[in-house]
């Protein structure tokens, strides 16, 4: 699950915390789908389950992980034993350096990435101010000055990453060829328009992440 709570991509209500694996599997995850008239009674999967689909049709998975850094590299540890061939077609990756950390440490043959972007503890994805206390929001754009600073010359080093995945709108050549100075692939998310999926594919040949690559989606944040 993506969010804290299961409003916006289920057709249920609540925080994800509170629910039962047996109450989450009875929601539907295409309910407020823009395909949901094509896929009607989808169920939510278990991580087996999503992992079995995704490569019988040879897809590249992205494991986010969002936090819990025991328990998930634990999951994903017996899924890559499971599944060996993750090892060629799968990236784990997060916004927290210490789940990256701990699954570099539980198995370094693990494809993984830091997942970035500038301002998120100080500010939401629009742009907003997270706090309405002025001293409160000033910590947290110093700590977002130090967050950033530390990924880009730091963390990225210390957990052992292969590709940094950066918010779309900070990228530009000069960024990509900085980071393949030092052998890091950059994935730009999320990449939705035509215009955008035009700009990185012919004028910063970079890869990305995107909500569909057959048609032209809603802008993300």
């Amino acid at each position: 699950m993506h969010d804290n709570t299961v409003d916006r991509t289920t057709d249920g209500t609540g925080r994800l915390c509170d629910l039962t694996f047996e109450e989450i599997r009875k929601l539907n995850p295409a309910a407020n789908h823009r395909l949901r008239n094509d896929f009607p009674d989808e169920k939510i999967p278990t991580l087996r389950e999503a992992v079995t689909e995704s490569l019988n049709h040879n897809l590249t998975i992205f494991f986010d992980v969002k936090g819990h850094a025991n328990k998930a590299t634990d999951a994903l540890k017996k899924i890559y034993m499971e599944f060996p061939q993750l090892y060629n077609s799968s990236m784990v990756c997060s916004f927290l350096p210490e789940v990256i950390y701990k699954m570099r440490q539980t198995d370094q043959n693990v494809v993984t990435a830091l997942t970035h972007r500038p301002w998120s503890l100080s500010h939401m994805a629009d742009g907003k101010p997270r706090y309405d206390s002025f001293w409160r929001q000033s910590i947290f754009v110093v700590l977002d000055i130090l967050l950033d600073w530390s990924m880009h010359n730091i963390l990225w080093y210390l957990c052992g990453v292969s590709a940094f995945l950066m918010q779309k709108d900070y990228i530009s050549p000069h960024y990509l060829k900085k980071w393949s100075a030092k052998g890091i692939q950059v994935v730009g998310w999320t990449v939705n328009t035509f215009d955008e999926k035009r700009y990185y594919e012919s004028h910063l040949g970079s890869s990305y992440v995107t909500d569909s690559l057959l048609e032209d989606c809603a802008p993300h944040l």
